[in-house]
């Protein structure tokens, strides 16, 4: 199957869900089937585990899923489904961030609740009494979404920003002193990382980042270095290397299509860069994937 999941409605097309609302609530029933090749999900999405177990790839890192594992991930997270047991079940809650900020002033509500410090996404094991609190509030959403509501988006954006704060509760507790010193700062690199993914395919200098963002070279490097301990050049590494994960993963596009859409001088300079960031070539990654090309 070579279509494309990033949005909502087509990921739900797999398997076989009509929606094309903004947000959307599984009933957590049995899914007998999983897309196999990786894809990235341009949305913000929060999953736990109700039963079996699953192992996923999560931006090429694997994570073993089992029963009461959330995980929440937000836009251009790249995810790839692997071994799963006959009995594995999930909850699943998807949404656009277009939707949930909707009349927000700050764009990035999400990430100041702690999440996605250094990563796109959150894989936590939560106690069953913490995992079931959610679930509790996911079916709560669930059944307002599927009620007639004169304010149903609302309702809906009210328990969503809900199901957040609960989240974040659950998170390892940050030293709050740093975010008073670090707060504009960290507001800077918010915006680089929004950037990055918003214009990888187009721009892999540092410099173009620094002009965007109307700083030099020098204090976005040590902003970035301060806010995650990398350099800027790591984290559009970073990026670069799951925008090329994606079009692999379509067979059909072939691999200069592919050096060409990311801007590489050439087939060879796309490859070494490939080759060094994930330990094998891109046609090497490709049959790894059983992918054709």
């Amino acid at each position: 199957m070579d279509q494309p999941y990033d949005k909502i409605s087509d990921t739900l097309a797999y398997f076989e869900v009509d929606n094309n609302l903004p947000y959307y609530v599984s009933s957590g029933k049995k899914q007998i089937d999983y897309p196999q090749k990786p894809f990235r999900m341009d949305y913000y999405s929060l999953c736990i585990c109700t039963e079996g177990n699953i192992v996923v790839s999560i931006d090429g890192k694997k994570h073993a899923v089992s029963p009461f594992s959330l995980l929440l991930a937000r836009p251009a997270t790249i995810i790839a489904f692997q071994n799963n047991s006959e009995d594995f079940r999930v909850k699943l809650l998807f949404f656009e961030k277009e939707f949930l900020l909707k009349n927000i002033s700050d764009p990035f509500i999400i990430e100041r609740l702690t999440f996605f410090k250094d990563k796109s996404y959150e894989f936590m094991h939560l106690k069953e009494q913490e995992a079931k609190k959610l679930i509790k509030l996911m079916k709560y959403l669930e059944n307002k979404i599927s009620a007639n509501l004169k304010f149903k988006d609302e309702i809906v954006r009210t328990i969503i920003f809900n199901l957040l704060l609960e989240t974040a509760e659950f998170l390892p507790q940050e030293k709050t002193k740093n975010d008073v010193v670090l707060n504009n700062p960290k507001e800077i690199y918010f915006q680089f990382l929004k950037l990055v993914m918003e214009n990888i395919s187009q721009h892999k200098g540092v410099n173009y980042y620094a002009q965007k963002l109307h700083i030099s070279n020098k204090y976005l490097i040590q902003i970035v270095k301060k806010a995650v301990d990398k350099t800027p050049h790591e984290i559009i590494d970073a990026h670069l290397l799951k925008e090329a994960v994606v079009l692999l993963g379509n067979p059909a596009i072939n691999i200069s299509d592919i050096a060409y859409r990311l801007r590489f001088n050439s087939v060879s300079a796309f490859g070494r860069f490939f080759k060094k960031h994930s330990a094998i070539s891109p046609t090497d990654y490709r049959r790894l994937q059983n992918l054709s090309h």
